[in-house]
């Protein structure tokens, strides 16, 4: 019995027709191995791109430039493990939690562009952009087929949940969606609230216990604490500017 030619069934994951209608005559020629080797790569790059383009994560710095030293409070080595992608597998969640300033969304960019360059969907939305979007939906259609678009991602990252409160409509829309996800999909959400102070955000909506039972089952939770690193900075430039300017003034 024949061995199977790997060659073929790279050419028909690529879907090269022609090239396996011919088969016979294309499989002794020096060009078939470059040239699936160009179809790879350059699919696998177009691919990159295009889940880049979706996953929206914006502009971000990269985690070897986090100041470790500056959170009084912040467990590298859990931050590290979800670098890894394990939690997609399980699939688990994740929740960043802590005031302004200490690089929750940072941090969370950085696990989803890793997740895009592993091979895996995602979406990054901030809570208000998220809610406002599925709120804003006239038709019963077109919000069931929104939702499917933000339950679908492999890794789902939603951004300063707690910043804004919410009608007890956004608190429903999100509860829905983030049942959608349980245990199928994961989610990763940053919040500048303690899961205590969620009513604050979701005020009167009786689903919000409900909401955090399904996000907390499987999930993987991180307290960052200290002061805001971009007072810092900020505090840091002013003072480098007023030097600058009594350096200029010095006679």
């Amino acid at each position: 019995m024949a061995t199977p030619d790997p060659r073929r069934q790279r050419a028909a994951t690529l879907q090269l027709h022609g090239v396996l209608a011919h088969w016979a005559e294309c499989a002794e020629q020096p060009w078939l191995e470059p040239l699936l080797c160009w179809e790879e790569t350059e699919r696998a790059r177009r691919s990159l791109e295009r889940r880049l383009r979706c996953a929206h994560i914006g502009r971000f710095k990269p985690l070897a430039d986090f100041d470790w030293g500056w959170p009084a409070q912040c467990d590298q080595r859990a931050i590290a493990e979800l670098m890894t992608l394990d939690f997609l597998r399980s699939p688990a969640n994740a929740i960043l939690v802590g005031s302004s300033g200490l690089g929750k969304t940072m941090i969370a960019q950085n696990i989803a562009h890793q997740a895009v360059l592993q091979g895996h969907t995602v979406l990054f939305a901030t809570a208000g952009q998220l809610l406002g979007d599925l709120a804003g939906l006239d038709s019963d259609s077109a919000l069931r087929y929104r939702l499917r678009r933000y339950a679908a991602p492999d890794l789902l990252v939603i951004d300063e949940v707690g910043y804004l409160s919410y009608s007890n409509r956004h608190a429903d829309l999100l509860f829905e969606l983030i049942n959608r996800r349980h245990e199928k999909k994961s989610t990763l959400i940053t919040t500048n609230k303690s899961f205590s102070e969620w009513s604050e955000v979701f005020p009167n909506a009786s689903c919000v216990v409900a909401m955090i039972d399904r996000l907390v089952h499987h999930a993987e939770i991180i307290a960052l604490k200290g002061e805001s690193y971009r007072r810092k900075e900020a505090q840091e430039h002013a003072a480098a500017r007023s030097s600058k300017r009594k350096a200029k003034g010095a006679p």
